[in-house]
Parts: C-alpha cells; structure tokens; sequence
C-alpha cells in the first residue's frame, strides 16, 4: 500500500498539511478502473483546493492506501491512518470493504466520508462518525425494480455470485417485485456455468437476466453467451451494479455490451460546477469521466469545507454531518438520517437507468430517472 506525494498545487500555501486518508481500489481483484476514477476525482478536488488557498493557508494532502477490494487490507489501512494523524477518511468503491473501513472507524472515532459504496448496513449500528454521497442500495435498487415493471419485465432471473452485497441486491429486488406481481427465479453462479445459465434461462420463460457478478469475470464471458444464444434473442440482460459504465466493459465486449441498463449517479443535465469539473476530469482521465469520479471530486469539497468551517478536530467534524450544505457537482450536498440507514446519508443523490446505445456505444441513453 503506497502513500501518494503531496499534491501539487499547494503553492502559495503555508503550514503543515491537513491529511485525509484515502481507501482505493487500485490492484486486482479491485475494480481497478472504478478506483482510478474514484482517485481522480479526490486528486482533482484536493489541487483546486490547494489552488484557493488551502485549509486556512495549509495544504490539503492525500495520504492513499490501495484496498484492493480486501475487507481486511482496508480495516488495517483505517488504522494506520488513524496513526499517522489524518483528519478524516474519504472514497472507496467496493460495499463489503467500504463496511469493514466503516467499522473500524466507528470503533476509532475517525470520521469517514464514504463517496461510492451503497450497501445499506456500513455498521451495525447507528453512527455518528460516518457519511456517505452515493445512495442506500436500497433506493436505488427499487429504482432499478421500477424500470424492470415499467419496461414490462415481471418474469426476472438473476445470476448472482456469492457476497453479502449480491445478496443483499438479491433480496432487495425480491421483496419489491413479488408483492408487485413480479416473480424473481435466482440463478446461482457457484453452481452455473456461462453456458448453464443460458440453458437455465430458455428454460424459465425468463424476459430479463441480471447480473450480479464480478467485472470483468464472470460477467462478460455471461454476456457473451447470452448475446451468442439464438434461444435467447429477446431476453433484456440487466446489470444494476453499474458494470457497463467504464470503458473497460465496452472494450472487452464491443456491441455485446451495448442496452444493458444499469444504475448511474448523475443528473439528467450537470450544473455549471458540473460541466467544469467534467471537462477537467475528461483531460486528466483522458476518456469521459464516470459517476465514480464525480463522487470522488464531491467527497473532497465537503470534506474541505466542513476543514474550513469547524477545524481539524475529529469530534467536530463528526458533530458537523447535519450542518452540511454544500453545492457538489451533482446538486447541493445534505446529510440526514434515513431510516434503517445506520450512517449520515445524503439523500438527493440523483439515480439514473441508463444504457450504452447499440448504435453509438460510447454514448448513453437515460431511460429511467428517480
């Protein structure tokens, strides 16, 4: 786990550097291309803050560990930061590992600003140290529900792999659709071949197939057998983690990964902060930014400003979630309790269905909204 140098852009700042710890996945079996664009956008926030002068006239630093989507690694990571001094926890990407960093928090008193991991239980119990941007699974998965209804889905399987995130979509998508005459058939990836599934699903009667799996495997080689199976023309196959929204996905299955609608965290049209950080984002990513990297750039401008608002104390800046209101480039950022939500949440966080268009698969089509 490496430490990142000293952002450049701290020029004109004087003073120690204030220090947020940043939890990444940047090594497999991390969704690496997730993490690079979680670090982008943390890395873009911190220099434009260092640019406007700092915390008070001190530098910003990030001080990043890589998780590489291992529970464990992220909980000693949470440790060592709490060692070295940071002021607060930003990022991570992955549910399972974002809750194991969230507990060790919780049980350190180090506040920890959650940027994209959904799952709903982050602790166990209700806390005051931890906030998250990105929206409770829960919401945004009976958004996804919505859309399967809408678009005349009530006969859905799901292909799900093992792990208490998979589980928990699993459920969430159950408990919605049955009492709404939808009938959910799971399909267990433990014991499934790419192959079996496709017989399982010309079998079932099935109209749509999600997929809660790990990108790139066994997701894509699924998608390819489903696109290559003639039994299987007219099944929709969905993928409500949000797999298809890094290039890597359109690289590694071309026109094959084009109409599989899934979850996205961005508004219909970005605000002017928006479109700004986009375009910076686009030139350091060098390739159009994903929700991922918005979420990462957000963490960091609340971050700052509750630095700026209420010091470096951790109990302050703990004390401060329900204080917060600052405009983000997805609309204006507020922490509140939700119910069964254990953590400060934001809870405006703008929810798309969307797909890459088969004819153009570089552009998408917004074909659901919250």
């Amino acid at each position: 786990m490496n430490t990142s140098p000293s952002p450049s852009g701290a020029e004109g700042t004087g003073g120690s550097s204030v220090r947020i710890g940043a939890l990444v996945p940047l090594t497999r079996p991390g969704w690496v291309g997730a993490g690079r664009h979680l670090l982008a956008g943390l890395e873009l926030a911190v220099r434009e803050v260092n640019d406007a002068g700092g915390i008070v006239g001190r530098p910003l630093e990030l001080v990043v560990r890589d998780t590489a989507a291992y529970p464990q690694r992220a909980a000693a990571a949470v440790e060592e930061l709490a060692r070295l001094g940071v002021a607060a926890l930003a990022g991570e990407y992955h549910s399972v590992v974002a809750r194991a960093a969230a507990t060790r928090a919780d049980a350190l008193g180090l506040p920890f600003l959650c940027s994209s991991a959904v799952l709903d239980a982050l602790t166990e119990q209700p806390t005051q140290w931890v906030a998250r941007l990105a929206p409770a699974q829960s919401r945004g998965w009976q958004i996804y529900a919505d859309f399967l209804l809408s678009a005349g889905h009530s006969r859905i399987a799901i292909a799900a792999e093992s792990s208490v995130y998979w589980a928990s979509g699993t459920r969430i998508l159950r408990d919605y659709l049955t009492p709404r005459d939808g009938t959910v058939i799971e399909l267990d990836l433990r014991a499934l071949t790419p192959a079996a599934v496709c017989d399982e699903l010309a079998g079932n009667r099935a109209t749509a197939l999600l997929l809660l799996a790990g990108h790139p495997e066994p997701a894509v080689s699924i998608v390819k057998s489903v696109r290559r199976d003639q039994r299987l023309a007219e099944i929709m196959i969905g993928a409500p983690a949000g797999q298809p929204e890094f290039t890597e996905w359109a690289t590694l299955l071309g026109d094959d990964g084009a109409a599989i609608p899934f979850l996205r965290y961005l508004p219909e049209r970005l605000s002017p902060l928006g479109a700004r950080v986009e375009t910076a984002l686009r030139e350091r990513l060098a390739e159009a930014p994903s929700f991922v990297a918005f979420e990462g750039y957000d963490t960091i401008t609340v971050l700052a400003d509750v630095l700026r608002s209420h010091g470096t104390d951790r109990a302050c800046t703990a004390e401060s979630w329900p204080r917060v209101a600052v405009e983000g480039t997805r609309g204006q950022i507020q922490f509140s309790r939700t119910p069964g939500i254990s953590v400060w949440q934001w809870a405006g966080t703008p929810i798309q269905v969307v797909d890459r268009d088969p004819a153009e698969p570089d552009r998408f089509r917004i074909l659901h909204t919250s």
